[in-house]
């Protein structure tokens, strides 16, 4: 038999049973360091005492919000009513951008009509006055010959 085919050894244990200790009465006095406690099928289980567990000490009162969330809050409420006066005063600009824009095609058309009237146009002046015929003039060296 090799080593890798040999049986492994195995130990076995039996439970001893404890035996009962003799109830001791409770001395009056502080706590000892280390008590013992029967149960009720009379066994005795000795430990060490454990102080009781204080409740923490009362802290100041947590809001059910973090004021990081509240500011986060409060500038999204500030900011959408920005964005509300931003709309507002863009639609004012607009409005505004097309006025000015009319008031120049206006300006445009009044003008260009008043133009085209003296230029087209016979004027109260032009009634009766002398006609003046321009006939063909020549130049010869810079000297103008009518």
């Amino acid at each position: 038999m090799t080593h890798a085919n040999r049986p492994a050894t195995v130990e076995i244990h039996h439970p001893q049973p404890l035996t009962p200790a003799p109830l001791v009465p409770a001395q009056p006095g502080p706590t000892p360091a280390v008590q013992s406690i029967v149960l009720p099928d009379g066994r005795v289980v000795t430990g060490y005492t454990l102080t009781p567990a204080s409740a923490p000490a009362p802290s100041a009162a947590r809001p059910l919000v973090s004021r990081t969330a509240a500011n986060i809050a409060l500038g999204g409420i500030g900011f959408g009513a920005v964005c509300g006066g931003l709309f507002l005063l863009t639609t004012f600009i607009t409005a505004l951008a097309a006025l000015i824009t009319q008031l120049i095609i206006l300006a445009a058309v009044i003008f260009g009509g008043w133009i085209a009237v003296q230029v087209f146009g016979t004027g109260w002046h032009d009634r009766g006055g002398t006609t003046v015929n321009i006939r063909k003039a020549v130049i010869k060296r810079s000297h103008f010959h009518g």
